[in-house]
């Protein structure tokens, strides 16, 4: 048999769900459709319906007219004296201007051999990402060091290798050299 408190509590607690919460929540019962009032309307009629035409728009009352009203036939635009002619731009003589380099000072140089290389520019001595200027025979070039090497073995020593095509473009030496004399500014 189960206690009488337990009981009790759990049946009063039911009810009091079943009657208070409805309320609590919002639900109601709908209310009745009301009808609305004919006072509530007003008639009127629509102008264009009663035959009349455009033409037998009456004028606009001048009395309500703003004061800064124009007329059909007002000038906008009011004649004025014509605008004193401008000087003009003057004449000047540009100084001749001729093409010059202008290279920042490297850190520090290298010289040494150079020999060619089919997968980019190489230094031991310097990391991947510096900028340099390679100087040759043939003219100078700038590039960035993509790779590490060349190795410290070969002989004669090399301080760099380059890029074939790049090579040969500083060397300006035929395609059968293998190294050529460089120096390299390190920036």
């Amino acid at each position: 048999m189960r206690p009488k408190p337990l009981v009790a509590g759990a049946v009063l607690t039911v009810v009091l769900a079943l009657v208070a919460l409805p309320g609590l929540a919002g639900s109601r019962t709908p209310s009745p459709d009301r009808p609305i009032e004919a006072a509530a309307f007003q008639a009127f009629s629509i102008p264009a319906s009663e035959g009349g035409s455009s033409a037998m728009i009456d004028p606009l009352d001048p009395a309500l007219r703003s004061a800064s009203y124009l007329d059909p036939n007002a000038e906008i635009a009011q004649p004025g004296q014509a605008a004193a002619a401008s000087p003009g731009r003057p004449r000047t003589a540009q100084p001749a201007v001729g093409a010059q380099v202008s290279i920042k000072p490297p850190r520090y140089k290298l010289s040494g051999y150079a020999s060619f290389y089919d997968n980019g520019t190489t230094a031991m001595r310097l990391p991947r990402g510096t900028i340099i200027r390679v100087c040759g025979g043939g003219g100078c070039l700038d590039r960035v060091v993509n790779d590490y090497g060349p190795a410290a073995y070969f002989r004669p020593v090399r301080v760099i290798d380059m890029y074939r095509p790049d090579f040969f473009a500083i060397c300006g030496c035929p395609s059968s050299s293998g190294t050529t004399y460089v120096t390299v500014s390190i920036y």
